[in-house]
């Protein structure tokens, strides 16, 4: 290719001829004849070089210009020897491509960088999504459809990614009430999601956070045993259920949602008793007004396994035994005693 170009630069450069001022027409015409020959001889220098194979550089293969460039002046290097004049702000032999793209060179960037290439291409998740991610199932509403549709739904697809993996269940609500009593959704919410852990092979690790309310009370007793946790200052109540507000219905539907009620009533009951492992009587004496439980209660009563606070375990591997205790008491131990 460079001898190719070479050629073409000695073939744009005038011979050096030189005619006297005084010279006639005769004269005249013989330079031109020898202009005309002397060309003629270099045309054909030229065809007898282009036929011969041209030496090419070493070009980059993964440059699709100088590849397309160097097959151009092996096959035709008459097509770059005799190239017509263009303006200077066209760029040379761009015209060889149908579609000029740019040229892949070392120092192209494989992929777009912005001013922080650690910034995500796409929106993040929702705060839901990141924590199933973890395997992580947060409840912090009450119980309504909405809520119960989610949480159902991110149980069974926990289940459905390892059925041996354990889930974790976060719970921080008033269940199918409010803080100041008023009902927000019917008692078949919570019975829902707790009949949904009941199905799963998972193993559950239930943790109360704050507050865990009538069915959510529930949802907290039900998981494995000994994976039941509260935080220290969470708090836990359970209640009989309340009648939704009947308005102007009649007094036949009302006494209807009164037995509804009342038959929840003793399926949580039943359940709670079952988990707790207190008796139906127990339970049910306690609910006859709403019975709060701080985590000391709450593991008393049988609702958790364990209270959750930082630093516990260093706290009771650093206590004394009793037999310490009694020798710095001066207490002497008698034998048989």
């Amino acid at each position: 290719m460079a001898a190719s170009l070479q050629v073409a630069m000695a073939s744009l450069i005038p011979p050096s001829t030189s005619s006297p001022i005084g010279g006639g027409r005769r004269r005249g015409r013989s330079v031109d004849g020898a202009g005309a020959a002397a060309g003629a001889v270099r045309c054909s220098a030229i065809s007898s070089k282009s036929s011969s194979k041209l030496p090419l550089p070493p070009i980059n293969p993964k440059d699709p210009f100088l590849s397309k460039l160097a097959s151009v002046a092996a096959a035709s290097p008459e097509s770059l020897l005799d190239r017509p004049t263009v303006s200077s702000d066209t760029p040379p032999y761009l015209d060889l491509f149908e579609s000029p793209t740019l040229m892949a060179t070392p120092a192209q960037v494989e992929r777009s960088v912005s001013y922080n290439e650690h910034r995500p291409r796409r929106p993040p998740p929702d705060l839901p999504s990141l924590l199933l991610h973890g395997r992580i199932v947060y409840i912090g509403m009450p119980l309504v459809p909405a809520v119960t549709e989610l949480v159902v739904a991110e149980l069974m697809y926990l289940q459905w990614m390892d059925p041996k993996e354990p889930i974790y269940l976060y719970i921080n609500s008033t269940g199918t009430t409010r803080d100041d009593g008023e009902t927000v959704g019917m008692e078949t919410e919570g019975f829902a999601i707790y009949d949904a852990l009941m199905q799963l092979k998972n193993e559950i690790h239930t943790v109360a956070v704050g507050a865990a309310i009538g069915h959510a009370c529930l949802l907290l007793a039900s998981g494995s045993k000994g994976k039941r946790f509260m935080m220290p200052h969470a708090k836990a109540m359970i209640q009989q259920p309340r009648v939704p507000s009947s308005g102007l219905m009649p007094a036949s539907d009302v006494l209807i949602r009164a037995k509804e009620v009342i038959t929840n009533r003793d399926t949580l009951v039943k359940l709670l008793a079952k988990h707790t492992g207190n008796s139906v009587e127990t339970v049910a004496n306690v609910m006859r007004r709403p019975y709060y439980m701080d985590a000391t209660k709450a593991k008393e009563f049988g609702v958790i396994d364990k209270i959750l606070w930082r630093g516990q375990e260093k706290i009771m591997a650093d206590a004394a035994p009793p037999e310490e205790w009694d020798k710095n008491a001066g207490i002497k131990v008698v034998d048989g005693f």
